[in-house]
């Protein structure tokens, strides 16, 4: 299964919160380059490319596939709701599924009772025959229009912290007596592990 960002993610964090943070006063000359690193910062962990292997600010996914089975693990949760799910016919034309025909089982996604998958056409330009896009991501309230993110505090927390190592260490080494690398924090591991998804 191979999965791409369709719609990335909205920042999920603000450069009030940072500016807070490091404490700049609010110094709009420095505004371009922290928002820089917070989207740095949260593109590490963030999404299919991501260390924690999850979705965190709200995301169009797509999983793309070589057919159906019966019940469909999606990763990067958590997973908001289906967008829709096609395969391609004998001519690798897209074929929208029934929304009826399947439902959501917290990641997994199945047939509805009494209901099977279609089968894919046999085309042979194309190996990820099914694709299921679906919106991932913490939200507040998953019905609402628009959605509102709800990034638990120990990884907004833990991207505040990455941000203003990045601030303050300017190099991809740090000088002083010897050159050494500047590694992801162990406080910034520590506030992280508990959500990272070991597939």
């Amino acid at each position: 299964m191979r999965v791409i960002v369709i719609t990335p993610p909205a920042p999920i964090l603000t450069w009030e919160e940072a500016d807070q943070h490091l404490r700049l006063d609010g110094d709009e000359e420095q505004r371009e380059m922290v928002e820089r690193l917070i989207a740095a910062a949260t593109q590490h962990i963030d999404g299919p490319a991501g260390w924690l292997g999850r979705a965190l600010g709200l995301q169009t996914l797509e999983a793309r596939m070589a057919g159906f089975c019966d019940q469909i693990r999606l990763p990067y949760q958590p997973i908001v709701d289906i967008v829709s799910v096609h395969h391609l016919d004998d001519t690798g034309q897209p074929v929208l599924v029934d929304p009826d025909t399947y439902e959501l089982f917290g990641r997994d996604l199945g047939c509805a009772w009494g209901k099977f998958w279609p089968t894919p056409g046999a085309y042979r330009g194309n190996t990820e025959t099914v694709r299921v896009r679906y919106r991932a991501g913490y939200a507040v309230d998953p019905d609402a229009d628009p959605l509102e993110p709800n990034v638990p505090a120990p990884i907004k927390q833990a991207i505040l912290l990455m941000v203003g190592d990045m601030w303050h260490a300017r190099a991809t080494v740090a000088t002083g007596a010897a050159m050494q690398a500047v590694p992801m924090s162990t406080t910034v591991q520590n506030l992280l592990s508990p959500f990272q998804v070991y597939f």
